[in-house]
């Protein structure tokens, strides 16, 4: 089964993929999606917003939204916002915030991310929880300097994630992807065991040749996967988030 919310996404994003929407081509407006599917418009604004994150659809003022024109770099795999992804898989997200603090950036950090040492950071830890199980433990360092914003942000309500996504834009993007053997505190955060082979992903973005965020995300490995499917026409790549069900 899946819901209104998610037909309205697919069904949106098969057209363009299909290439029976190109890129410039205006898609029907909210109303007319609220008739077609006969669901509120909070439902279709939710579709439409997944659907700006992914890049595949661009909303203008008083004028509509229309198919995105395809970035010619895009990354092999998307950036990807876990509680979106787990949304539109159909699965109840939610996040608990367990660390936030604002310090200097050590020289080991420093040298990993090619950035000087002592410069301001923000370093924050989160729990994200899919269908009432962890299913992530994100450690994330974003670089003050370039996110002033994020010193007064709480994060209380929105994961950091999702937060830079919608507020800072990227023009490079860097993933590691590996398997990984948790130690005992990230294993009792999981709630799995001690030594237990999990899926790691390390990201680290740039703007403008300035360090945004570096992250790493740990999943159990029993709980997650990464899958893509890739598409040739207009070198438009859709790339899928992890699945948070159970394989």
């Amino acid at each position: 089964m899946v819901s209104i919310y998610q037909r309205i996404y697919m069904d949106i994003e098969a057209k363009i993929i299909s290439g029976d929407w190109r890129p410039g081509d205006r898609i029907p407006i909210e109303h007319e999606l609220v008739a077609e599917y006969q669901c509120s418009r909070m439902t279709v604004s939710k579709a439409l917003s997944a659907l700006v994150e992914r890049g595949m659809i661009v909303r203008r003022r008083k004028t509509g939204s229309f198919v995105a024109s395809p970035q010619i770099d895009r990354t092999v795999m998307d950036i990807q916002d876990i509680s979106t992804e787990a949304e539109l898989a159909g699965h109840e997200h939610r996040f608990e915030l367990l660390t936030r603090r604002v310090e200097r950036l050590g020289e080991t950090d420093a040298q990993q991310l090619s950035e000087a040492p002592d410069a301001e950071i923000l370093r924050l830890q989160c729990l994200h929880i899919v269908d009432g199980r962890p299913n992530a433990i994100e450690r994330r360092i974003i670089m003050l300097d370039a996110v002033p914003r994020a010193r007064d942000e709480s994060f209380a309500s929105i994961p950091p994630g999702k937060w830079l996504l919608a507020e800072v834009p990227w023009s490079k993007a860097k993933h590691v992807i590996r398997a990984v053997s948790v130690d005992t505190a990230t294993a009792r955060m999981l709630e799995t065991e001690r030594g237990q082979a999990c899926l790691s992903l390390i990201r680290q973005t740039w703007q403008n040749g300035r360090t945004v965020t570096y992250v790493e995300i740990i999943h159990p490995g029993d709980r997650f996967q990464f899958a893509g499917t890739f598409h040739p026409m207009a070198k438009l790549a859709h790339t899928t988030g992890g699945s948070a069900s159970d394989r």
